[in-house]
């Protein structure tokens, strides 16, 4: 018995600490900086569509009632409602937002497509800008990081608290969207 407590002891002990040559080397760690700009940017760029839309600035302005709810399990919705254009016309039938109430009436925005209808105004907005804000926080660090991986000394102290303040406002943003999505 002893001899099982002492690997699993074992297991939890630190490592060795890589040495020289343990890290990865310049193109690595080009690569792997190209990824992390990749990852950061990524949702600025997929937004773009639903910002435009959130903006008003694509798709027809009008009013959404959700008609129905059907629960697809695991605490997954899929909601269908009625889309009414505020320039007057025929009720187009569009997916809802996952996270409607079945009678929730509410200021929507139809996509040029013409299948969904998505929130319009602040609580759009807010919701749109989620994603944008991730982005914003995975390259928070990375001028620290670029720093550190450049060697350079002066700077490290005032990029960590760049950071962290980027860090701070995205986190804001990320959770203001969502409750906005969500409310």
């Amino acid at each position: 018995m002893s001899d099982a407590f002492e690997n699993i002891a074992g297991a939890f002990q630190p490592g060795a600490a890589p040495g020289p040559g343990r890290t990865p080397g310049p193109i690595g760690m080009t690569i792997l900086l190209i990824c992390w700009v990749g990852l950061g940017l990524m949702p600025l760029v997929l937004s773009v569509s639903d910002l435009k839309l959130a903006t008003g600035e694509i798709g027809t302005a009008g009013t959404l009632t959700v008609v129905s709810c059907e629960s697809l399990g695991e605490g997954r919705y899929d909601c269908k409602g009625s889309f009414v254009p505020d320039g007057g016309g025929a009720a187009v039938a569009v997916a809802a937002s996952p996270d409607s109430t079945t009678g929730d009436v509410k200021r929507a925005q139809l996509t040029p497509e013409g299948d969904r209808a998505v929130p319009a105004g602040t609580p759009g907005l807010l919701s749109a800008l989620t994603m944008p804000f991730l982005g914003v926080g995975v390259l928070a660090f990375l001028p620290y990081v670029f720093l550190y991986v450049f060697g350079a000394r002066r700077g490290r102290r005032a990029a960590v608290a760049f950071g962290s303040l980027l860090t701070a406002v995205s986190l804001a943003g990320v959770v203001a969207g969502l409750v906005a999505a969500y409310s």
